[in-house]
């Protein structure tokens, strides 16, 4: 569903992206690990054109994503943000709702809000959050209304931005289980960016790692712990001493 052949991006001396080859396909969920600033969310501004590749393409459904109609493409992906950017001064179902109640199809109130409450139903959430304001909710609680909101206008394409940095382990464990849940509920193309490889063995179909600007390994999820390749195994494993070590 989404292509990336040869794509490059650097920041004035910064070579982040060195020529990155990735295949998604349709109603997988990818997940993309990498040390702290190999250039995993520049990825997905990437592909979703926040951030325009200096060279490369990137396609979706054969699409040139540069070439796109920006509204009617940004309409398919729903997106969950590592730390939920929630407008505080909004309550939590005129979040979920957000776009629904904005552009040419925008929808009447009362139907916003009557698909928001759904939506907070499936994460898990009561009826009682929605008139709450984001600041008087857990951290594991706005999570769930960022995924809510992800999923409110039913898109074929879902990104995860490091979906359980600054949770606990078991409501890390709750959000992983949602996201699978909701993923293949919907039949969605999802790609996910982690350090947290207990999110990569509950959400993936597939891995990638990046390293040094390209794509170092990537494959079934099923073959990750077997795979030759030291990087992976180095980063999997959080070992020290390794390739990765020797280059820093």
């Amino acid at each position: 569903m989404i292509e990336l052949r040869s794509v490059q991006k650097t920041f004035g001396s910064n070579r982040v992206l060195r020529g990155i080859d990735l295949t998604l396909p349709k109603g997988q969920s990818m997940v993309v690990i990498g040390g702290s600033g190999t250039g995993k969310s520049v990825l997905l501004k990437c592909i979703l054109g926040l951030v325009r590749p200096d060279a490369g393409t990137i396609t979706l459904d054969g699409q040139d994503v540069a070439k796109a109609e920006r509204d009617a493409f940004l309409a398919r992906f729903g997106m969950l943000f590592q730390g939920g950017a929630l407008f505080d001064s909004l309550k939590v179902w005129e979040n979920v709702a957000f776009r629904l109640m904005r552009g040419a199809s925008a929808l009447p109130k009362d139907q916003a809000r009557a698909i928001a409450l759904e939506k907070l139903r499936r994460v898990g959430l009561t009826p009682a959050v929605a008139d709450q304001f984001p600041a008087e909710l857990s951290g594991g609680m706005q999570k769930r209304v960022g995924l809510a909101r992800a999923i409110a206008a039913e898109p074929e394409i879902i990104f995860f931005d490091e979906p359980t940095t600054g949770l606990d382990p078991i409501m890390s464990g709750v959000i992983n289980d949602l996201i699978r849940e909701i993923v293949v509920e919907m039949g969605a193309t999802a790609m996910t960016i982690t350090h947290d490889m207990s999110s990569v063995r509950a959400i993936a179909d597939r891995v990638a790692m990046l390293h040094a600007g390209v794509i170092q390994w990537t494959g079934p999820v099923t073959e990750m712990d077997t795979a030759s390749d030291p990087y992976l195994q180095q980063f999997i494993h959080g070992r020290a001493e390794g390739p990765i070590a020797s280059v820093r």
